[in-house]
């Protein structure tokens, strides 16, 4: 199995982008978009369901495929945004997770 990082998927997401003449269309605005509309395509697949299906809804291959599929175009275009700004989406999550530790201490 490959080694993934942030980083080197970011790169290759570009290097697509470039490779076919579509950076031009990356614009924070419309990567925005692209991940809202990815989002909802993931949201779709559960809208539905029970909770309890919900829960199991990796257990058939044909949803399971479905749901993979779209998470990894969302985290796609959230990388993509990521790299436009200049956001290192590692150290926004971790510095949001610190700041919700300290606003929701446990009791």
């Amino acid at each position: 199995m490959k080694e993934l990082d942030v980083a080197g998927l970011q790169r290759r997401l570009a290097e697509f982008a470039v490779a076919r003449n579509w950076q031009q269309y990356h614009t924070p605005k419309n990567l925005a978009a692209a991940l809202s509309v990815e989002a909802s395509e993931l949201v779709e697949i559960f809208q539905w369901l029970t909770p309890e299906e919900s829960a199991a809804v990796m257990d058939d291959p044909e949803s399971a495929h479905r749901v993979t599929d779209e998470v990894a175009d969302v985290l796609a275009y959230l990388l993509q945004l990521c790299e436009v700004l200049g956001i290192d989406a590692l150290a926004a999550l971790d510095a949001k997770i610190e700041r919700n530790e300290r606003r929701f201490p446990i009791t």
